[in-house]
């Protein structure tokens, strides 16, 4: 292998690509990157067998060859260089020599043949613009479980409804879901991708602007540019049928302003107690929206906000942290919150935007 290419392009992909390497005792080649140059490209490779990874990077190949180097070594090197110039590899014996104006550095490699294959995926395709994949899951995938233990809800759980591409995930205490437009969709009956997946995808593609496509089968989902090759091990489950849990006749409304309401469960936080614990009072008759909290060791919080209240009375409690995880989901600068009883999940809801919401389940008080 003799190569030369851009730094910049090189330390990207080589940072990227470390990340997902197994970081394995009992299997070390998956801490390696697979280096592989061929043709015009130099190709990056690496995985942890439920991620793969393959990022190919403009090159001039002098000489064609295949490595396998820690990604922990690459990483801690090129994080150290300067952009701005070209590298030169070399494979001598086994190992790579990195040329730079100033470095000059000799780095071990591994027996590539001992490294997994990223599978090629086949089956059911369609493209979507990198935006809408990263807002559908940004929107959603802080709600998934982080447990293992039910790995259908610990994921990130995708299908088509009409138009829509719809993303959803839930701990069983509370549900995001988040509709995207997509054109020319084929039928989609259910994707489930693992919630420790979730965090590598945003990353690869979150700063990625224009078309992915994807391709999925049962066992396995890529995402693919230009580029870059990604591939995910989808969960073999049924996601709950969330659907008959969303309130269809709420008794009680309430629409408030988002920042006011943030900066008050912000408050009302301070004097919560272990469980996070935050009591909700709505009257319509006497126009009153009551936020409240108490704690043994701090003292206690009553807040009250402008509201435009329609309905019955209600009083329940709800965990501060999870209603406020959903801020982050609701670009409006008002929100509705839709409460049918204290047995029922309360929903969430910008104004004016249909495409999100969120359901909180009640904590009995």
């Amino acid at each position: 292998m003799k190569l030369e290419c851009e730094i910049e392009k090189l330390k990207n992909g080589i940072l990227q690509a470390e990340r997902i390497t197994g970081k394995n005792l009992t299997l070390p080649i998956l801490n390696s990157i697979l280096i592989n140059a061929s043709g015009k490209s130099l190709k990056l490779r690496s995985t942890n067998l439920s991620l793969g990874l393959e990022i190919e990077i403009p090159a001039k190949i002098e000489k064609e060859g295949i490595v396998a180097v820690s990604g922990s070594v690459l990483s801690g090197i090129f994080s150290n260089m300067s952009q701005n110039e070209s590298v030169f590899i070399e494979s001598v014996d086994g190992n790579i020599l990195i040329k730079t104006k100033k470095s000059k550095i000799k780095v071990k490699g591994g027996q590539h043949e001992d490294f997994p294959t990223i599978p090629l995926v086949t089956g059911k395709t369609f493209n979507i613009e990198s935006k809408k994949l990263v807002d559908g899951i940004k929107s959603v995938y802080y709600s998934s479980s982080f447990s293992d233990i039910k790995p259908e809800i610990s994921s990130v759980f995708i299908y088509k409804d009409e138009d829509n591409l719809v993303f959803v995930s839930t701990d069983s205490f509370r549900l995001a879901e988040k509709k995207i437009k997509v054109k020319d969709l084929e039928e989609i009956s259910g994707i489930i991708i693992p919630f420790k997946n979730i965090p590598e995808i945003l990353r690869v593609f979150g700063d990625f602007s224009g078309m992915i496509k994807v391709c999925f089968n049962k066992n396995q989902i890529y995402f693919s540019t230009d580029n870059t090759y990604l591939t995910s091990r989808i969960i073999d489950g049924i996601f709950p049928d969330y659907r008959q849990i969303i309130p269809k006749n709420p008794k009680t409304q309430a629409t408030v302003l988002k920042q006011d309401l943030l900066n008050a469960l912000k408050l009302s936080n301070i004097f919560s107690d272990k469980f996070n614990q935050v009591n909700l009072s709505i009257n319509p008759k006497e126009k009153i929206f009551e936020l409240s909290s108490a704690n043994n060791d701090v003292g206690e919080n009553k807040t009250y906000l402008d509201a435009a209240l329609e309905g019955e009375s209600a009083i329940l409690s709800f965990n501060y942290k999870y209603f406020l995880d959903c801020f982050q989901s609701i670009n409006t600068d008002s929100l509705a919150i839709k409460i049918t009883d204290p047995a029922h999940p309360i929903l969430i809801s910008p104004i004016s935007d249909t495409s999100f919401i969120y359901l909180i389940m009640p904590m009995n008080r």
